[in-house]
């Protein structure tokens, strides 16, 4: 089965210095990114080898990573928004 990666570095790779430096200088978001990452690879494992798994189960994971993922972006929007205030 194709599976689409969901990496963050591929959803949003305009952000990838915001990405790592959050990484290394927000402990929530590293923590953050590390369920997300955690969690992305499990799916994506699921999907990879067409693992039995109850329906809900998939889904609810997918949904709990995208609500990871929203407050990830979140978050770097704001770290964007704050350079830019500085550059200012």
């Amino acid at each position: 089965m194709q599976v689409e990666h969901h990496d963050l570095h591929h959803e949003f790779p305009e952000m990838v210095d915001a990405i790592h430096a959050l990484k290394v200088g927000n402990a929530h978001f590293a923590k953050l990114f590390a369920s997300y990452h955690r969690l992305t690879g499990k799916v994506e494992d699921l999907e990879e080898h067409d693992m039995p798994v109850a329906d809900f189960t998939i889904e609810d994971m997918k949904k709990q990573r995208v609500r990871l993922k929203d407050e990830l972006y979140h978050m770097l929007l704001a770290y964007r928004s704050g350079q830019q205030a500085a550059k200012a």
